[in-house]
């Protein structure tokens, strides 16, 4: 907000902030241009400079494609991803290349349901919320779930019937888009390939590592995988693996607890068994000591007790021959 804002500087009680000039309005004398003011700016705004990309290899981009198109091939991590293809007949699910002549989006989605694939497409078409924040503010108002990708290797008008599908996307097998293959990160996007797409993965990937490098990056080849059997678990239970490895090591005992026999009585008998026979005698004779006494002598010390109040008050009360002697001495007579 553009105000010919200028502080009061000291003496007036109040901070050193700018604030806004004139009078008769609530504007008049409040902060402005502060990230703490109301219409002031932020504090250490972003900067356009920022370095918003990272330079990746040429090498490992392709790695990455390639295994996100591997990922695409394994069911368990489709359905891990939450594509819907319990009604798809395979993974990966490749169709004629007749599904590049549909030119009608009402043809393209009987196809797709025709394939199985009705279910994955129905969940994205329904997962169309509102963005949270405010991105809703700023072009980008809805989010959706992302459906199958069907990947053409033909005329790119053969996307044109497949693209107005929400959730279904398509791309061009020579362009492959990792964003599309693993979007946010997550590997496993289901894919609908047409004959001829499929069988170009060679010519662009190449066929293997140990076959020809591709046609189209030069001298690329595949990835060699670091395991040549995936079993793991049949490896370890295997007898080659067995009969090498060390038995199987018993369970280690722990150290016991180390208890203080000046507290534990059970760690002091461990120390000393005549604990118990002395411990035995105190309390033996502490009890002695509390038995009860007589009821006699009870009585007798009343008594006892009674004929000394009674001495006491007859010295008190005394008032022989010798009291006045003793009072005069005292001066208590006149």
């Amino acid at each position: 907000m553009q105000t010919a804002a200028e502080s009061w500087g000291t003496g007036r009680a109040v901070s050193r902030i700018p604030r806004a000039p004139g009078g008769g309005t609530h504007r008049a004398g409040q902060g402005a241009f502060g990230n703490m003011c109301r219409g002031g700016h932020m504090f250490s705004p972003t900067k356009t400079w920022r370095r918003w990309h990272r330079k990746v290899g040429v090498n490992q981009k392709r790695y990455a494609v390639a295994s996100a198109l591997a990922a695409s091939a394994v069911p368990a991590l489709v359905m891990a991803r939450g594509h819907r293809i319990d009604a798809v007949p395979e993974i990966p699910l490749v169709v004629s290349d007749a599904a590049e002549s549909v030119a009608k989006t009402s043809k393209a989605t009987a196809l797709l349901t025709a394939l199985g694939a009705g279910a994955d497409v129905a969940r994205a078409r329904d997962a169309r919320n509102v963005r949270r924040g405010k991105g809703k503010m700023r072009n980008r108002r809805y989010v959706s779930r992302r459906g199958p990708l069907v990947v053409y290797g033909g005329d790119p008008a053969a996307a044109r019937a497949f693209r107005n599908i929400p959730g279904v996307d398509t791309a061009s097998v020579d362009r492959l888009n990792l964003l599309q293959l693993a979007p946010g990160g997550h590997l496993g996007r289901f894919i609908v390939w047409t004959k001829s797409a499929f069988a170009k993965l060679d010519t662009i990937f190449g066929a293997g590592p140990d076959a020809p490098a591709s046609s189209v990056k030069a001298g690329y080849k595949l990835p060699r995988s670091q395991m040549a059997n995936l079993d793991v678990a049949r490896l370890i239970n295997s007898d080659e693996v067995q009969t090498v490895v060390n038995p199987p090591k018993a369970p280690s005992r722990r150290a016991p607890l180390k208890k203080n026999p000046l507290r534990n009585l059970g760690a002091l008998l461990k120390v000393n068994p005549h604990a118990k026979a002395a411990r035995r005698a105190e309390l033996l004779k502490s009890a002695k000591g509390k038995v009860a006494k007589p009821k006699a002598a009870r009585v007798s010390t009343k008594a006892h007790g009674k004929a000394h109040l009674a001495k006491m008050v007859s010295v008190h009360d005394y008032e022989g021959a010798d009291y006045e002697v003793f009072s005069s001495w005292l001066g208590t007579t006149q």
